[in-house]
């Protein structure tokens, strides 16, 4: 997840290291650990793959010169893999890396924001029978679990709300630029039905 969300980052603006640690702390705190300790080296493995470059150095506060990252196109590439691959991976890991990705929405294409949610939606939708399941198979007598189960599945009903509506948001957009790509068609002639030849002899 540091690497989707680094590379994410670095698409929109190059940034040096500390920078970066700054833009991650504030965007994506809430969904992964951030530390000094594994900034250096992930900047360093995305180059030595071929991810990012350093495209300047600049005067760092205690005199070191800080090294300015740019992202490559093998690293754009690298990041939509990212965005567009569904790992089998726990609850926790699965919704924080859905947070992440959809932070970074707006650089997708609206198929690919679609198929996403879609996919996120299912998953969903499997940990609320889940649930289900676990609530009605273990009778829960303690009301702190109780209300705890409670909590976990209003806050499940909440994300596939909020999903449902994000859906329809996307499919919009999507039905918006299908009808915007078919005037353009037809302004250019691709749509025009050929008239038939009318023999005046």
């Amino acid at each position: 997840m540091l690497e989707l969300s680094a590379l994410g980052l670095l698409q929109k603006k190059p940034l040096h290291g500390y920078r970066l640690k700054q833009q991650l702390e504030l965007f994506m705190s809430s969904c992964i650990s951030i530390n000094y300790g594994a900034i250096y080296p992930l900047l360093k493995r995305l180059e030595e793959r071929g991810y990012i470059f350093v495209v300047t150095e600049e005067p760092g506060e205690a005199g070191c010169s800080r090294k300015i990252y740019q992202i490559t196109e093998k690293g754009r590439d690298r990041w939509r893999e990212k965005m567009l691959e569904n790992l089998k991976e726990s609850w926790v890991k699965g919704r924080s890396r859905f947070l992440i990705k959809f932070f970074f929405f707006s650089d997708l294409e609206p198929t690919e924001r679609v198929k996403l949610i879609e996919h996120r939606l299912i998953v969903c939708q499997l940990r609320q029978e889940y649930l289900d399941s676990q609530q009605s198979e273990n009778l829960l007598l303690d009301s702190y679990q109780y209300s705890a189960c409670n909590r976990a599945k209003s806050m499940l009903n909440a994300e596939m709300q909020w999903l449902r509506e994000e859906l329809v948001k996307e499919l919009e957009l999507l039905k918006k630029e299908e009808g915007r790509r078919k005037k353009e068609e037809e302004k250019s002639g691709w749509g025009v039905k050929p008239q038939p030849i009318v023999n005046t002899v």
